[in-house]
Formats: C-alpha cells, sequence, structure tokens
C-alpha cells in the first residue's frame, strides 16, 4: 500500500471514530471508559497520521 493511500486510510478511520465519539457522546447508556477508549483510539490515528505525513 502507497503512504498516501494508508494516510487516507486512516483519514477514514479517524473520521468514523469521531463520528462513533459524537454518537456515544449523545446516547445516555453509553459507558464513559468506552468512550475514552474510542478517543484514545481516534488520537493514536491521528498522531500516526502526523507521524506519516511529516516524513
Amino acid at each position: 500500500m502507497a503512504l498516501s493511500s494508508h494516510v487516507q486510510e486512516l483519514r477514514r478511520k479517524h473520521e468514523t471514530l469521531s463520528k462513533r465519539v459524537e454518537e456515544a457522546q449523545r446516547s445516555p447508556g453509553v459507558d464513559d471508559l468506552r468512550i475514552a477508549e474510542l478517543k484514545k483510539q481516534k488520537l493514536r490515528i491521528k498522531e500516526e497520521i502526523e507521524r506519516l505525513s511529516h516524513q
């Protein structure tokens, strides 16, 4: 997989996680730990995108 397509895939995953976090925050029955885990995943992806973009 080319670097640019890998970064694009990571951006799609990041956007999907953003939507999931927003939905979870609006749902009263969602556990705060689940939201925190989604946010951590999102941050890891963002850091990976930034690392790959600066190479």
